[in-house]
Parts: C-alpha cells; structure tokens; sequence
C-alpha cells in the first residue's frame, strides 16, 4: 500500500510516517519511481508505535522495544521488561515532581490568599 493509504487506515499522518522510517521504526520498499510501498502488517506496526508513544516512550526507547515484538525471543523479552521497568520508574518519578510542584503551588497560593487579607480594602469612589 501506498504511504497516504497506510497513514489513513493506522490514523497518523504521512509526516509520521516518513518519521517513523528516518528513526528505523517502519520500513518500506520504493517503487522504480521511488515512491514508498507498505505491507498490509504496517498498519498494525504503526498501530503498536502510537501505542508506546501515548505511554510516553521516546522514538529511540520504541526502537530499542521493536524486536521483543518482531524478533520474539527470551533475551528480547527480558530486555523488554527491564527497559519498561526503567520507564516505568522514570515516569513515577515525573509525577513525583508534578506533585511536589502542585503541593508548592497550593503553598504559594495559601500564603498570598493570607497575604491579600491583610491589605487596606480600598475606599469607594464618590461619583
């Protein structure tokens, strides 16, 4: 199938496509006229990339996943899990972060709603 095809039946756009060639996550053949071609298992492909991606997992993280999925073995998988376990730990300590930064917000925000009641209520303007 063609690269407009493919992006329209796995829902991304033909920009991710050529994207997802450059960093070695999908492959194509090329025509004499060197347009892309894809094989029917790319939509699922495609599919399985936009899944990692929405777990919040880098291109080069993707790539490092891929042969657990298509070069099934023992060592891929073990690779696989500790690699997720990793991200996994990374993402916890991401929210981690946010949520000290929301406590600290919170915090500001107690300490100048205080602040405010402290200050002079203006006088009403005589018209």
């Amino acid at each position: 199938m063609r690269i407009g095809e493919l992006a329209a039946r796995a829902g991304v756009s033909v920009r991710s496509l050529r994207y997802y060639e450059q960093r070695g996550l999908l492959t194509s053949t090329r025509t004499p006229s060197g347009q892309r071609r894809y094989a029917e298992g790319d939509v699922e492909r495609v599919r399985f990339v936009q899944e990692l991606y929405a777990a919040g997992l880098s291109s080069g993280t993707i790539a490092e996943l891929m042969p657990c999925r298509y070069a099934p073995s023992r060592h891929n998988s073990d690779a696989t899990l500790e690699r997720l376990a990793h991200e996994r730990e990374r993402i916890t300590a991401q929210i981690d972060d946010l949520l000290r930064a929301r406590d600290t917000l919170d915090r500001m925000a107690l300490l100048a709603r205080a602040h405010r009641e402290t200050l002079p209520v203006p006088e009403p303007v005589a018209g």
